[in-house]
């Protein structure tokens, strides 16, 4: 692991609390919006993942399953 690895994690971790910290003062403030931003963000990124598999699935592309291989062995018994 790097030291710009750890540094990441570090600011992450600050920003992390911070973010609590700011969402705990609007909780005990009363603030609608303490609850409403988070909620938000909840829901676009739970549409948001469920929109990538959707997509995922619609623009797949899977070849077609090829029975009759060469090389291998076929699965009726030959007289």
């Amino acid at each position: 692991m790097t030291d710009s690895s750890r540094t990441q994690g570090g600011l992450i971790c600050v920003a992390v609390v911070i973010l609590g910290a700011w969402f705990l003062l609007g909780l005990l403030q009363g603030s609608y919006w303490a609850l409403a931003i988070p909620v938000a963000v909840a829901v676009f990124f739970a549409l948001g993942l469920c929109f990538w598999v959707g997509y995922t699935i619609a623009t797949i592309q899977v070849e077609p399953f090829d029975e009759d291989t060469p090389g291998e062995p076929s699965e009726t018994p030959s007289a």
